[in-house]
């Protein structure tokens, strides 16, 4: 091995160490930063490693693209952190079309004599790459609000999907056996690119948590096959790591729903359902800034819940300065964390932490259950779904079974929102009419700003 050789490989050892301990850092609030960078530091090793093993034809293009790549990335990268959701979407599509085209470009260079085992890796390829791009496309169009967010669905949808896919297959496997049939590969692509849209149509917005990791398995798995392909160590690992993580965070997703992946992708869970008769009519309660601060401030604990509804009003700052105004009253306060709230894994810790809500008070559901009957009052601002008693209690709702905050053992339970609608699930939620709940109508933003003026006698 020459000396340029040995660097080569050492330089992919210490990117695949970098990968996976990113992973590891990212799994814990106190050490995400570490593992960004050291994702960051690994990306980089990578790419040197490759350009240094790779016959290059002329830097000039990449260099191009280079710059090209760089200036979409940083525009694209400050984004709101209301829109971080749908950009991790759109980042999943950007990896997937990529892995299309090289698996493209390597059967154009390979074909007809390609190996059975290369012909396989290059099916998976571009199967799983093109139904993450349609798929990840229609997913950032519904959490962008530009395609409609309720689960479309028709009879027999099932049997459709899952046919289009296996014909992609049954072309891929024949493909194996007779590498030289060309125009079955854009056949194989199209069915797939057609499966990947069709996937995301019946899945509703409640469940998009769940779909964003589950694309991002997709999207690993698919580099994976693509380092089989091109005899890439360091990209099958890297795209193992990503896929596995990915299919393990969507299991502990859908366990937190207490449901499975075949009712995420098949049950088309989401669709607006007729809340119970007379529930509309029943009377609910609302209060003011200025009761709501009088309730706080009476309190010994505060438990915050917060939702999607905060993402949309960018509350986050203005919770901040309501958790150190009642923390500077010697208000115990803490934040209950639901691992579906809001539209992506960790959506809330991400905007908490923005707000330098201290991490130590950002507890999980499990972690805070308990607490919730020793609670004076429970905030829950902009949460509908996570926050409903019918999980628990109403064995016809469609979310019956799945695990909730128990916000309505508090003693005392006051809901921010702007009206009575639903949340993503489409269902009413019974919290909002007990007589220990309060409506504070209004936008987030706003009315957690009132109350702050309303504690600290103006300031704020």
């Amino acid at each position: 091995m020459t000396p340029r050789e040995l660097g080569i490989e050492i330089a992919y050892l210490v990117a695949t160490a970098l990968f996976i301990l990113s992973l590891k850092w990212m799994s814990s609030p106190s050490t995400a930063r570490r593992g960004v960078r050291a994702g960051e530091v690994g990306m980089l090793v990578a790419i040197i490693g490759t350009l240094l093993h790779r016959e290059i034809v002329d830097y000039r293009w990449i260099a191009g693209a280079l710059v090209v790549g760089t200036i979409i990335g940083i525009r694209l990268g400050m984004v709101s952190m209301m829109a971080v959701p749908q950009f991790t979407a759109l980042s999943h599509a950007f990896g997937a079309i990529c892995v299309t085209m090289v698996g493209i470009a390597e059967y154009s260079v390979m074909a007809p004599d390609i190996p059975p085992f290369t012909m396989a890796v290059l099916a998976i390829e571009v199967i799983l790459g093109s139904l993450t791009l349609t798929g990840s496309l229609l997913a950032a169009g519904k959490l962008q609000e530009i395609l409609p967010q309720r689960p479309i669905t028709y009879p027999g949808q099932n049997f459709v999907n899952l046919s289009i896919l296996a014909l992609a297959v049954i072309a891929g496997g024949y493909m194996v056996y007779d590498p030289s049939q060309s125009l079955l590969f854009p056949v194989i692509i199209l069915l797939a690119l057609v499966f990947g849209a069709l996937m995301i149509v019946p899945i509703g917005g409640a469940d998009m948590p769940t779909v964003i990791s589950l694309l991002n398995a997709y999207a690993g798995l698919s580099a994976s096959a693509m380092g089989f392909a091109i005899d890439s160590k360091l990209l099958i690992v890297a795209g193992a790591l990503d896929g596995a993580s990915g299919f393990i965070l969507s299991v502990n997703m859908s366990k937190a729903m207490n449901r499975s992946f075949t009712n995420v992708l098949f049950g088309a869970f989401g669709q607006e359902q007729t809340s119970a008769a007379g529930d509309t009519n029943r009377p609910i309660r609302s209060a003011s800034p200025e009761e709501a601060a009088a309730i706080l401030t009476a309190a010994a604990r505060v438990i915050i819940v917060p939702g999607y509804g905060m993402a949309v009003a960018q509350a986050q700052h203005k919770i901040r300065e309501l958790y150190d105004a009642l923390m500077r009253q010697g208000i115990d306060v803490a934040f209950a964390i639901h691992p579906v709230a809001g539209r992506m894994p960790g959506h809330m810790n991400v905007l908490l932490a923005e707000a330098d809500i201290p991490y130590d008070r950002l507890l999980d559901m499990d972690q805070i259950n308990d607490d919730f009957p020793q609670t004076d009052v429970a905030l829950v601002i902009g949460a509908n779904d996570i926050t409903n008693p019918a999980a628990r209690e109403d064995r016809k709702s469609p979310i019956y079974g799945m695990p909730i905050l128990d916000v309505d053992k508090a003693r005392t339970v006051m809901v921010i929102k702007r009206g009575m609608s639903p949340g993503f699930a489409g269902i009413d939620n019974p919290l909002y009419y007990f007589d220990k709940t309060l409506m504070l109508f209004g936008d987030a933003r706003t009315f957690v700003g009132s109350i702050v003026r309303e504690i600290t006698g103006g300031e704020g």
